[in-house]
């Protein structure tokens, strides 16, 4: 019998990744049982995809043809094989020259993400301790992105493990509300991509290219950036560890953690039950 959802989009830090930033074995079975059926495993991240070829290497789908990547929360659309990118949305210049101007003025690390480099302002060693394992960077000390004009950016995110000092930062971009979609992730990200990118918007993309019915897809993540996906999926699956806000917002909170296999979880009992 043909599986109900074909298509699953998943978030990777505190969902598809345990603590130690690996896939737990629990998850890599679920994934290649549900491969086996046809269905489309699809890592979908804040991060950029050069940033998760040691993930997709986990799970069995790097460098494979007719195997997808959603990175840069929604801004990037590639196939595994080669990474080829399908789909970008670039973020105006001056639009992260002027957010990231604005962020620089709080207590805050911000990253700058072009698609090959992940360039990171006012970095401190709790963020030096997060990324590792996660992503490369390089610092800057500008206080202007002028040193990027002519490169391609896709995303601009401030870091701080204080969860209510970002939310206060929100007040200083009111009048640009309409130019950004501004999400949270990791319980330390205040994100910023153009306007009208973000998960939800990439999965719909996906689907659509692989003929693929919204009904019969799935997302799964923990974090107020993977909402627009939750909300979007025909199913919408929060991990047992889902920011406590969210959860009512799920169709679906599991029992387990990212650290207990949550997404092999979702996978045995909306995928695999029949």
């Amino acid at each position: 019998m043909k599986p109900q959802y074909r298509l699953i989009t998943c978030d990777l830090d505190e969902t598809l990744l345990n603590t130690e930033k690996k896939v737990p074995a629990a998850n890599v079975e679920a994934i290649a049982a549900a491969r086996k059926e046809g269905v489309k495993f699809v890592c979908t991240t804040g991060r950029g995809f050069p940033s998760i070829q040691g993930t997709l290497q986990e799970i069995g789908t790097v460098d494979q043809p007719e195997e997808y990547t959603i990175s840069f929360n929604g801004g990037v659309i590639t196939e595994n094989r080669d990474n080829r990118i399908l789909h970008m949305e670039p973020m105006d210049f001056d639009l992260a020259k002027e957010i990231f101007r604005r962020g620089i003025a709080y207590d805050v690390c911000a990253h700058v993400y072009t698609p090959d480099t992940v360039w990171v302002y006012h970095i401190n060693p709790g963020e030096i301790g997060f990324l590792q394992g996660r992503m490369e960077f390089r610092e800057f000390t500008d206080t202007s992105l002028d040193f990027l004009e002519g490169q391609t950016i896709i995303k601009v995110l401030f870091e701080n493990t204080d969860y209510s000092y970002l939310k206060s930062m929100e007040d200083m971009f009111h009048d640009i509300r309409n130019l950004v979609d501004i999400s949270y992730s990791s319980n330390r990200y205040l994100e910023f991509n153009k306007k009208g990118v973000n998960k939800g918007a990439a999965l719909l993309r996906l689907a659509e290219l692989l003929e693929i019915p919204q009904s019969e897809t799935i997302a799964i993540g923990d974090n107020f950036n993977d909402l627009s996906m939750i909300r979007t999926a025909g199913l919408g699956v929060g991990v047992a560890n889902t920011h406590p806000d969210m959860n009512e917002l799920c169709d679906v909170i599991l029992s387990r953690t990212n650290d207990e296999g949550a997404v092999a979880e979702a996978i045995e009992r909306f995928v695999l039950r029949s």
